[in-house]
């Protein structure tokens, strides 16, 4: 990569931290003609045009957007990779969906050239909506980690991934054992986790198909790499909680038998917790686990609505997740605005600078990934989006309208989709251009 900088001037914006905890107006920095300096993959400064462009060597090449905002790359804390080809699948909940649709369609996926050929679809899809950090499941096959790590490595993009571990309540052509799971993963844990920017999630899919044997074998390989991620599910839907708790009757909930094997921590994610209860939300912060809110999933398999105002109450770290393929948009944009409605359904309001906290920073910070990405503090990757004001007529039209940044940014999250996104940068490099 080139020592020499690039920058790039627009209206800039990025979270400083939780408006929960700081308050809105110290929680954002916000620059009306900012300027954005690269230097070797990462951000070398940011701030006011008319302030820096004085203080750049004369070579610096300048890439002026006109009618843009600059803003973190996205970062997704929950998505399925070998499910991209089953999105929109109509007409069943939870559990019935996984047995229709899902399982089918990840038996594909120990065919080695099927996985490569969806990887890249999947990771063009990512980038194309501003994605540029995502924490996703593989499937049960090893060979579904190597191909979606092979093209994000490619890109040099910030990536996430696990195999799935499912040893029971499955069909048998995707089911692996303890043992075999815990070889598999360790295998793919040794070749690719700190690889470039590649991290290794421990990913049982969730408690009903996995033996015990299993989940303490899942705490093992966490007690054995203390730096990779645990990624799986937690009390989504009200009959996989009732299930749950036939499985394991001797344990006093769903968090809780992830608890009893060492699978709670700082890099551990669940993803959904529509249903907890306030014991699990103090468990949960005090190991400092973050959720996944997926809105557009729990709205699509009519899972529940997640509380956000409880999670902030207790001070659990909390993410954003597409879920595709229960989610029904790669976009975060399109995933706030389901966010918003699930908030309003609830008598609660959820504020722009809340929603880009939860698509940018919040992500980082779930991912205990904040001093590499999330803002665009100096220091860090270059990771960042265009977002552009005249995507589509209506976007330009209400835009016209906007008489602050706030109104901007929540015409972007109620409007915006992947039109939006101009260009997608992952360590300063263009790898997506609409």
């Amino acid at each position: 990569m080139s020592a020499k900088p690039n920058a790039y001037r627009a209206a800039i914006l990025h979270s400083l931290d939780d408006p929960a905890e700081v308050g809105v107006e110290a929680s954002y920095q916000y620059f009306e003609d900012g300027l954005l300096v690269v230097e070797d993959g990462k951000i070398s400064a940011i701030g006011h045009a008319s302030e820096l462009l004085p203080t750049l060597p004369t070579d610096v090449n300048v890439v002026h957007y006109q009618d843009a905002l600059i803003t973190p790359g996205f970062i997704d804390t929950h998505i399925h990779f070998p499910q991209t080809g089953m999105i929109g699948s109509y007409g069943e909940q939870l559990l019935d969906w996984l047995n229709t649709y899902t399982f089918p369609c990840e038996r594909q996926f120990a065919d080695k050239a099927h996985a490569e050929q969806v990887a890249k679809r999947f990771i063009k899809e990512l980038l194309r909506n501003g994605t540029t950090t995502a924490l996703v499941f593989g499937s049960v096959h090893p060979e579904s980690v190597d191909a979606l790590f092979e093209e994000a490595q490619r890109l040099d993009l910030r990536m996430i991934a696990g195999k799935v571990m499912m040893d029971r309540n499955a069909p048998d052509y995707l089911t692996d054992t303890a043992e075999s799971s815990y070889l598999q993963s360790k295998a793919l844990i040794e070749r690719w986790h700190g690889k470039g920017r590649l991290h290794y999630a421990v990913t049982p899919r969730f408690a009903p198909t996995s033996t015990p044997e299993q989940l303490a074998l899942a705490g093992q390989l966490l007690g054995e790499y203390p730096d990779v991620y645990l990624h799986t599910h937690l009390s989504e839907n009200l009959k996989e909680i009732e299930w749950v708790k036939a499985l394991f009757p001797e344990r006093k909930g769903y968090l809780d038998v992830y608890d009893h094997f060492q699978l709670l921590g700082q890099r551990s994610v669940f993803a959904h917790g529509v249903h907890l209860c306030d014991d699990e939300c103090k468990r949960l912060a005090e190991t400092g686990s973050a959720v996944a809110f997926c809105p557009t999933s729990n709205l699509f398999l009519g899972s529940g609505l997640f509380n956000l105002p409880q999670a902030e109450q207790h001070k659990v770290k909390v993410g954003l997740g597409t879920d595709v393929g229960a989610g029904t948009s790669f976009s975060l944009l399109n995933t706030l605005n389901e966010a918003y409605k699930v908030m309003q359904l609830q008598g609660a309001r959820l504020n722009p600078f809340k929603s880009l906290y939860l698509a940018t920073l919040g992500g980082a910070r779930a991912l205990c990934l904040e001093e590499r990405i999330g803002s665009l503090s100096p220091g860090l990757d270059a990771d960042f989006v265009v977002l552009d004001y005249n995507a589509t007529p209506l976007l330009s039209y209400r835009l016209q309208q906007s008489k602050s940044i706030e109104e901007t940014l929540f015409v972007l999250m109620t409007l915006g989709d992947d039109r939006t996104v101009r260009e997608t940068f992952a360590a300063g490099r263009s790898v997506h251009q609409r």
